[in-house]
């Protein structure tokens, strides 16, 4: 049987929809076309905390092409949602327009619903609310005394505990006890967050921009009390997502309510302005890290304790210590979590929620100590790792992590380059510094099912993959068709991929870093169903060919549906992806600027489906985590309790010319008991630990640890040399 060995598992295949997307042809959620369209725009609050006492709308209901306004006052009743597809429940996220309370600037109080964007959006700006304001909490550090514990953080336990940290810390030989904290920082997909609601009697398809498809169906039946067969989502482009479209936002609903209440289709698209307040963002985190050494360098204690900032509609806690429960073997740890509740919209999840920010606390104090300790920060991990979790003694399913560290400081010289003597190279007027850090990232594999239908024409057999999966920009199309082509033994232009549609069977969705493992296994899953159902009908055991097997068994369509999930020894093991990462940076010695020039990125997770899609995820997370080292944070106005930095204009994201050189290596690793075919995630991996990296070089460079984030010139400047 001849082998299609270009299309399959490993090629470097450019995306199978990247064509329709440079000729407009692929369609996102507010594409879609509708006679008699309306369009609604939010009314947001302008005060922190209070209680709405009068809305006057009577101007705003003369203009031209107004349908319909909403307010608390004639809102359908909504009922609660938690938004998470393992454990649907009415309890949880308070839905919008059912009180006249508001708890956060920007929250959604009211929605003009018009016959043009342009409409909607003028009269909503002659509504005038009155209120009676509360005092309002918005500052981190004075809201310090008001923590608490909570009872699960992000779905973990907020503590983990083993051995005796102080005891540890005493006696250790070299210890560091310092404090780091990373900012706000909020979602800018290039898609706007966006919904077009439909209603049909009592049944509703919304063309819904998110990454979870089955979720967001669980979160309309219960918000709108309707069973799921009345739900359609509809979602087969996601222009970026990042975490921003795990869960519908409160945009979603109201644009459903909406729709029911004129009997119009209509679209609800949240502005650039108005994605710092409706749909979330990566909260202020303040991490206190604790190390202890012996003389040799070995860790005899960890501590890391995390306070953050949830909101009074909804708890949500950033997980940092994550990593610090599994990276480093020591005998002694203590890790906690602590939230407090301000008058800001709720912090929700972000890419590597937990990892993304904890690493650079984590990778930061490791560097420190292996300065405190006068040895090589690479040898420092490397001396530390363990093939076994720390906080629940499992082996790792596959750990190459000090594989992945030799590799990355012999493919950047590190030896050579890399110098303990913090300012020691110099050129003209740049001082140049070299940084590195180690990285991890759970590789979760969940329950996915997909549908192949196999098409026979003459000697052509075409197949079709279908799945509710989401493509939100990594390339799921691609290698779902790679995945197909190599089970059936296909030519990729004879396999065709429909993703995003709940009339397609249920995936886990898009996020956590398990889309890939979970979408490819499922369709792997169906693909093997088809050979071995027309094996039976074929009634052969031969090695034959689809084709053959459709002739023999005198069939023109077949269709198999699949379905893969964890087996029990899944859970005998942790599973994770690991990384390391070097890189060279020049900062300005008048100025302060900082200037990355080189960066180097080794990556083990599992086999590599596609590695130019691998590829573009690792360059996304590096440029993502090059603006949360130097440029990405959210100011809040301490008066109004709003957030000030509302536009590209103040929010500084990177650009193509940050990026200086940047070298990828896949270390080859096929982890069978991670899932049967080998695969872990990679697009959250990309993004940890490369803040740490980059500061840990600006310390090398200049002597200056620049513990907050971002290290804007400002800081490099002001902050006193240490070594």
């Amino acid at each position: 049987m001849k082998t299609k060995t270009t299309s399959g598992i490993g090629n470097p295949l450019s995306r199978l929809e990247g064509k329709l997307k440079v000729m407009g042809k692929a369609k996102y959620s507010s594409e879609f076309a509708f006679e008699n369209l309306a369009f609604a725009q939010g009314i947001q609050s302008t005060i922190a905390s209070g209680t709405i006492t009068a809305i006057d709308t009577s101007e705003a209901e003369k203009q031209e092409g107004v349908l319909k306004i909403i307010t608390y006052q004639n809102a359908l009743e909504l009922k609660g949602y938690n938004g998470r597809v393992e454990s649907p429940s009415t309890k949880g996220i308070s839905p919008s327009l059912q009180t006249p309370e508001v708890h956060f600037y920007g929250e959604y109080i009211g929605v003009v619903v018009a016959e043009t964007f342009e409409q909607a959006r003028y009269a909503a700006n002659l509504i005038k609310v009155t209120y009676a304001e509360n005092k309002h909490k918005i500052n981190f550090e004075e809201n310090l005394d008001s923590v608490y514990k909570p009872d699960k953080a992000n779905g973990q336990p907020a503590d983990t505990s083993w051995g005796d940290l102080e005891a540890g810390l005493q006696e250790a030989a070299a210890k560091i006890d310092v404090t780091y904290n990373t900012p706000i920082e909020h979602h800018h997909p290039m898609e706007l967050h966006n919904i077009i609601a439909v209603w049909e009697g009592d049944k509703v398809t919304a063309y819904a921009s998110t990454q979870m498809v089955e979720n967001a169906v669980i979160t309309i039946a219960e918000t709108f009390q309707m069973p799921k067969e009345n739900v359609r989502v509809i979602t087969p482009y996601v222009g970026g997502g990042f975490g921003s479209k795990l869960q519908l936002r409160e945009h979603a609903t109201l644009g459903i309510m909406a729709a029911k209440m004129v009997d119009r289709p209509v679209q609800f698209t949240v502005t650039r302005h108005e994605m710092f307040t409706a749909i979330g963002f990566r909260q202020h985190n303040q991490q206190r890290m604790r190390l202890g050494a012996d003389k040799d360098g070995n860790l005899i204690a960890v501590g890391h304790d995390t306070t953050s900032h949830t909101s009074f509609t909804e708890e949500f806690q950033e997980t940092c210590g994550l990593m610090t429960r599994m990276l480093y073997k020591t005998p002694n740890s203590l890790v906690t979590h602590r939230l407090m509740k301000l008058n800001l919209p709720s912090p929700r999840w972000m890419r590597a929620p937990g990892e993304a920010p904890g690493s650079f606390a984590l990778e930061s104090a490791m560097d420190e100590l292996a300065h405190e300790l006068r040895m090589d920060p690479a040898e420092l991990r490397i001396q530390n790792d363990t093939q076994k979790d720390p906080s629940n003694d499992k082996p790792f399913s596959s750990r190459q992590l000090v594989e992945c560290i030799r590799i990355g400081a012999k493919k950047f010289d590190w030896k050579n380059k890399w110098n303990p003597k913090p300012g020691h190279t110099q050129k003209e007027n740049w001082m140049v510094g070299y940084g590195m850090s180690a990285s991890s990232r759970a590789a979760p594999y969940l329950k996915s099912s997909a549908e192949v239908t196999l098409k026979r024409d003459g000697e052509t057999v075409t197949a079709v993959l279908k799945t509710d999966a989401t493509d939100i920009g990594t390339g799921t199309y691609t290698i779902l068709g790679q995945t197909v082509a190599e089970t059936l033994n296909l030519d990729i232009e004879d396999v065709q991929v429909e993703l995003g549609d709940s009339k397609f069977p249920v995936s886990p969705g898009s996020g956590g870093s398990w889309g890939a493992a979970s979408f490819a296994n499922g369709a792997r899953e169906a693909c093997i169903n088809a050979i071995n159902n027309l094996k039976t009908l074929a009634s052969t055991d031969e090695n034959l060919s689809i084709v053959e097997l459709m002739q023999q068994a005198d069939l023109t369509e077949h269709n198999a549906k699949g379905t893969a999930a964890p087996t029990e020894e899944f859970d005998d093991y942790s599973v994770y992806s690991f990384g390391a990462n070097f890189c060279e940076v020049w900062v300005d010695k008048d100025t302060g600027m900082v200037r990355l020039e080189h960066f180097v990125n080794v990556a083990s997770a599992g086999k590599i489906l596609n590695p130019k899609t691998a590829y573009g995820q690792i360059i996304g997370g590096i440029t993502w985590g090059l603006g949360q080292a130097l440029t990405e944070h959210t100011e809040v106005e301490p008066n109004y309790g709003n957030f000030i930095t509302r536009s590209f204009a103040d929010y500084h994201v990177p650009v193509n010319l940050d990026l200086g050189k940047i070298d990828v290596v896949f270390v080859p690793e096929e982890d069978y008991i991670a899932n049967p075919m080998g695969v872990k995630g990679i697009g959250e991996l990309g993004i940890t630990s490369i803040a740490a990296a980059i500061a840990n070089a600006v310390f090398n460079a200049t002597g200056k640890r620049v513990r907050d984030l971002p290290i804007t010139p400002q800081k490099v400047v002001t902050t006193p040399v240490t070594a």
